[in-house]
């Protein structure tokens, strides 16, 4: 159903690759994104929660550098824990939030000089400009539903992303303290489509702005595109929301491979949410960034 449209739609969807590393011990933690290119001009767009993670990267390292730089002066101290508790929460370190983030985009453009990085004010949207560059590694470009009128309950859609960070050229250089990218190592990750129906519409105060699908956008979908058989843009993906069915079963038994037991379930649909194509082509007018369209 979907061959023809996922070898066009791929020409130009690209995963964003994540090695994080948080406060307590140096284990990495890989991830992905994806981003998809709008013109032939090296602008992409993505979803704004990844827009930020590249964002403030850098200002993250920064922050922890600052952590570590003023505890240097307490080594000695017997006071040291109580001085450490005190400057994780004046700099806001915890073991939850990440204290490095690195981010790598695959085989998108060869050597670009800069980046500029547009976030929608109130929407899961971001643009991602590519400055500056040598070459593009990425053929063709989004085609968006010019008539909006035609996302209807029930139309059929596949979803495109990078949700399985199989790569492994990242590594903790011991020497440094830091996590690194490596030239050796498996350097890409492969697509993952995912198809279902327009469930409802996801609007606000001032008019529908996403696309609720029946089925969930997987962990590194986010900011993949939403398309048809023919491979035009109805949205992107942005995240999934857990609906709770109300077919609880609490504390009942059951029979499993010969022994009774008692077991809890609280069921729950995970459905995916989807940032409007309307949405994506308004923000594009707003940026004066070159988009197209096709009727269906």
């Amino acid at each position: 159903m979907f061959v023809e449209a996922i070898e066009k739609v791929d020409q130009y969807t690209r995963p964003i690759h994540f090695i994080l590393r948080y406060y307590t011990g140096s284990d990495i933690v890989p991830g992905t994104a994806t981003l998809f290119f709008v013109n032939e001009n090296g602008f992409a767009i993505t979803c704004r929660h990844v827009a930020q993670q590249i964002l403030y990267a850098s200002s993250i390292y920064e922050n922890y550098l600052k952590f570590k730089g003023e505890l240097r002066k307490f080594e000695k101290d017997p006071g040291l824990e109580t001085q450490r508790a005190f400057l994780e929460t004046k700099y806001r370190i915890s073991n939850d939030n990440p204290i490095r983030i690195l981010f790598n985009f695959i085989n998108c453009v060869t050597a670009y000089k800069g980046l500029a990085i547009h976030l929608h004010p109130t929407q899961d949207l971001a643009i991602i400009q590519f400055r500056d560059y040598d070459s593009k590694q990425y053929q063709g470009y989004a085609r968006f539903l010019k008539d909006s009128r035609l996302v209807k309950q029930g139309r059929y859609l596949c979803r495109l992303g990078y949700p399985f960070p199989e790569f492994t050229n990242y590594q903790y250089n011991k020497n440094t303290g830091d996590i690194e990218w490596l030239k050796a190592g498996r350097i890409n990750t492969p697509s993952f489509p995912i198809d279902g129906i327009i469930t409802r519409h996801i609007g606000e105060s001032n008019g529908v702005v996403g696309i609720e699908m029946s089925t969930p956008g997987l962990r590194g979908q986010s900011g993949g595109p939403l398309f048809d058989t023919n491979g035009i843009i109805y949205g992107m993906q942005s995240s999934t929301r857990h609906l709770h069915l109300g077919f609880d079963q609490v504390n009942r038994e059951v029979t499993t491979e010969g022994q009774r037991k008692r077991v809890s379930n609280y069921p729950f649909l995970n459905v995916g949410q989807c940032v409007h194509v309307d949405v994506i082509k308004q923000f594009l007018r707003e940026k004066n960034v070159t988009f197209y369209e096709e009727e269906v």
